[in-house]
């Protein structure tokens, strides 16, 4: 079974955001698989994170998110990510107070109708796909807030392989009821512990990305 990854990208040198928070505790495997060509035709849960897990994309309300101004500016920006790149959809996504999840598909036809994508075009890998989207969004972010050279992303950020119609389906439900469960999910710096959630989410990760350390 594969782990749950922690992929790299280039987004720039960058200062970092000045914060108190102290520095989030991993609890996923971080392991890559040097061998895979991530630019190949398929599935990919992507979770990225905002630098020290800080909660400014928006917040929940009665079970929904809010996404505030830099919450719609990253939204926006997955979105021109797939109007520049025409192998790239996105299928179930949310974007959470401080990380975001995407299942994002690398596909071999156009938008729109069965014509087959021309055959010079040359598909991004994951990763830099990721460090287009990350350094596309921290320049609009700073834009925004009048900084400059400040970032934005948690430098890595988390990616599975999908493997079959099952793992979608798991991943995309996962995904879905995200915003109900943030009270107990473990990226909210403000989490109340419950056993019973806990122990499903572990479930869950185990059985999709294999055992953690």
């Amino acid at each position: 079974m594969v782990g749950y990854r922690k992929g790299k990208t280039d987004s720039g040198n960058t200062k970092g955001i000045q914060s108190n928070t102290p520095t989030e505790k991993h609890h996923r495997r971080s392991i890559r698989l040097k061998e895979y060509n991530y630019s190949q035709i398929g599935a990919y849960f992507v979770t990225l994170c905002v630098k020290h897990r800080e909660s400014l994309l928006g917040h929940i309300l009665d079970g929904k998110m809010r996404m505030n101004e830099v919450g719609r500016i990253v939204e926006d920006c997955w979105r021109w990510l797939c109007g520049q790149y025409e192998y790239v959809s996105l299928d179930e996504w949310i974007v959470m107070p401080n990380h975001l999840h995407r299942v994002v598909l690398i596909v071999d036809k156009c938008r729109g109708g069965s014509r087959t994508a021309p055959t010079n075009v040359v598909r991004k890998p994951l990763g830099r796909l990721i460090g287009t989207f990350k350094t596309i969004s921290t320049k609009r972010i700073n834009e925004m807030c009048d900084t400059s050279g400040i970032s934005f992303w948690q430098r890595n950020y988390y990616e599975h392989i999908i493997r079959n119609e099952n793992e979608l389906n798991n991943i995309r439900e996962y995904i879905r009821y995200n915003p109900l469960q943030w009270q107990f999910d473990r990226e909210n710096p403000e989490h109340i512990k419950r056993e019973t959630y806990d122990n499903q989410r572990s479930h869950f990760e185990e059985g999709i990305y294999g055992k953690t350390t």
